[in-house]
């Protein structure tokens, strides 16, 4: 396929978005020529038959080459590992001109970017996402950080990477769950500002995943143009379906549900409160369900509790004083934000959450 490149457009801070097959190997040794490298990726994505190639390319053109290995999975983003990792960095004394280059799902690349933000209080920084949702999102818009007990992503930094390379060849041995998990953003963005791009994939996932990532991007590179660091409340409509979606990855245990399938059981939960207060019509509300059904995603998760859920909601970073900023959706291609939700309401998303109640 003939490659794709998106900018996200953020001044001196401006960076591509390559898409296509065969990328790494285009782009990663011009990038790291030379240059002091620390590689990080998760113990699964080490394992995969491509990764020893690509670790032997970076060998050949880097200066110096730090391979780094973390645990798999959500409880990896946590202060101890990135405390671990900037020490790593310091023991080999990889300096301001070194670069790190994170090959992983998400939780690699918040993970190494805060690092990249933080180390030496800034070095270089190219992210090469292996999963569907790394690549439609979290690797995009320089968000980097970890968890904390207390809430999902409360420590962190806005860390442009000075590149993003997806390739193609990369998802063929990701498992159908995690390629399903990647669809729930897609869908969002279907769902928040482009109503073609909904109908696109609202049956299930499309053969094209050049055509889906690449307008997933495009659709988040213009958000972040505009609202680099959320300060004009832009860019706080990517966060639809993630006030439930955070909530139900913290109390139901991080990896139990996958982000993407957490955010879709948020985003049914959003689409009824957004019925509820905002007039989005069921029928619509319903088809945003359906959508999220034919792309194998969760719609219900049973055992979800209102006690549980609601006092973590509450400390969300999206939270604006005691208030929490929820992002609703009045018709498909728009959405507003509102720190009014009744407890009775909330009651009631939760419980269609759990499949308690009828949507």
């Amino acid at each position: 396929m003939h490659e794709k490149t998106v900018r996200v457009e953020l001044d001196t801070r401006s960076y591509p978005i390559h898409i296509g097959s065969g990328l790494w190997e285009k782009y990663l040794p011009p990038l790291t020529a030379n240059a002091e490298v620390a590689l990080i990726a998760d113990a699964n994505i080490s394992g995969q038959p491509w990764f020893a190639p690509l670790r032997e390319k970076l060998t050949v053109s880097a200066a110096k080459l730090l391979p780094l290995t973390v645990p798999a999975g959500e409880t990896t983003k946590n202060l101890t590992v990135f405390t671990e990792l900037c020490s790593a960095l310091a023991k080999a004394r990889i300096s301001r001109r070194g670069i790190i280059v994170a090959v992983g799902g998400g939780v690699v690349g918040d993970l190494a970017g805060f690092v990249a933000a933080s180390y030496l209080r800034g070095i270089a920084f190219v992210q090469v996402p292996t999963s569907l949702l790394a690549a439609v999102d979290s690797s995009v818009g320089g968000k980097t950080g970890v968890n904390l007990p207390e809430g999902k992503n409360l420590v962190g930094a806005f860390y442009q990477p000075d590149a993003v390379i997806v390739d193609l060849d990369f998802l063929p041995t990701l498992p159908p769950r995690e390629l399903a998990a990647g669809m729930a953003e897609v869908v969002k963005y279907g769902i928040i500002k482009a109503p073609n791009f909904f109908e696109y994939v609202k049956n299930g996932r499309p053969p094209d995943l050049a055509r889906v990532i690449e307008k997933s991007v495009s659709i988040k590179a213009e958000v972040v143009a505009n609202d680099e660091r959320e300060e004009t409340g832009l860019r706080a409509m990517l966060n639809f379906g993630h006030t439930i979606g955070h909530a139900i990855e913290q109390t139901a245990g991080y990896g139990n549900w996958l982000h993407g399938e957490a955010v879709s059981v948020g985003m049914i939960g959003a689409a009824w409160l957004s019925h509820r207060l905002l007039g989005l019509p069921l029928t619509v509300a319903r088809d945003i369900r359906a959508a999220l059904t034919m792309n194998q995603l969760p719609v219900t998760i049973s055992g979800l509790d209102y006690d549980q859920l609601a006092p973590v909601i509450a400390v969300d970073k999206k939270s604006t004083g005691k208030k929490v900023n929820w992002v609703l959706c009045p018709e498909l291609g728009r959405t507003v934000q509102s720190t009014e939700v009744p407890e009775d309401l909330l009651r009631e998303a939760i419980a269609v959450c759990a499949g308690r109640k009828e949507f």
